[in-house]
């Protein structure tokens, strides 16, 4: 399963920088692993890069608070217990999107994050002692007075990720299957729903969508191997394919 690379996966890029050649002890070679794990987290430190128009929000993807996440300092899976903005990965994958793969190097190296500024893979200390700590969310970035925060509640009422989460116990208990899963299927129709209503009636550019409102929940749902069906005429044009029934 595929599940949201919140944090970097200490153990990989210690295991990969260990098994180069001529590594000094205490530099960085580029060998890009700790880019290709995944982008960084965002902190309180960081919002001066985003409200100065270095890193626009299309960068960004919203983890609501509950979403599964790898966690380093106790190498478990688990739901993230705060809402997290990260750097967007690449297509499907979580490289980070700011990260050159001809040139291993990275495109915002003068604006990067917090985090990547103090991740050392032959020193891991200075970024374990600052994660989840500081991080920021989604009205720390966005003006007080935009319309999209009241689409961003509304979302939040009507697509609780706590019910999902829930659903997604019960189903995998085998418990009231028909019943529930149509429950979660009126969640995805309902998060489809206000997704296009911010973008056809308030003008959102599709780019800014995963800030706002964080992955579609049929995608979130596919990395606990679940899909439902949507009518065609209901799928937004910007998802290129219907996800397989059930």
């Amino acid at each position: 399963m595929k599940y949201a690379k919140v944090f970097h996966n200490l153990d990989d890029i210690m295991s990969r920088t260990k098994k180069q050649k001529r590594i000094p002890g205490d530099s960085c070679i580029r060998c890009g692993t700790c880019c290709l794990k995944g982008g960084p987290i965002l902190h309180h430190e960081d919002k001066k890069i985003i409200l100065a128009g270095h890193i626009g929000h299309q960068n960004l993807v919203t983890i609501r608070k509950g979403e599964l996440a790898y966690n380093p300092v106790n190498e478990k899976l688990e739901p993230v217990a705060r809402e997290l903005i990260k750097v967007r990965g690449k297509g499907k994958d979580w490289t980070c999107c700011f990260y050159d793969d001809k040139e291993s190097a990275c495109k915002i190296y003068k604006y990067r994050f917090l985090e990547c500024r103090l991740l050392k893979c032959w020193d891991t200390s200075e970024f374990i002692s600052i994660i989840g700590k500081n991080t920021i969310i989604r009205a720390d970035i966005i003006n007080f007075n935009d319309p999209i925060l009241k689409v961003i509640e509304t979302h939040e009422k009507e697509c609780p990720y706590n019910m999902v989460k829930n659903l997604i116990f019960i189903l995998s208990e085998g418990k009231d299957k028909t019943e529930n899963f149509a429950k979660l299927t009126e969640l995805v129709r309902k998060d489809l729903t206000i997704r296009s209503y911010a973008i056809s009636e308030l003008g959102l550019q599709e780019a800014f969508e995963l800030f706002i409102f964080g992955r579609p929940l049929f995608e979130v749902l596919s990395t606990h191997g679940l899909s439902v069906r949507i009518p065609p005429d209901s799928l937004p044009k910007r998802y290129s394919t219907e996800p397989e029934p059930l």
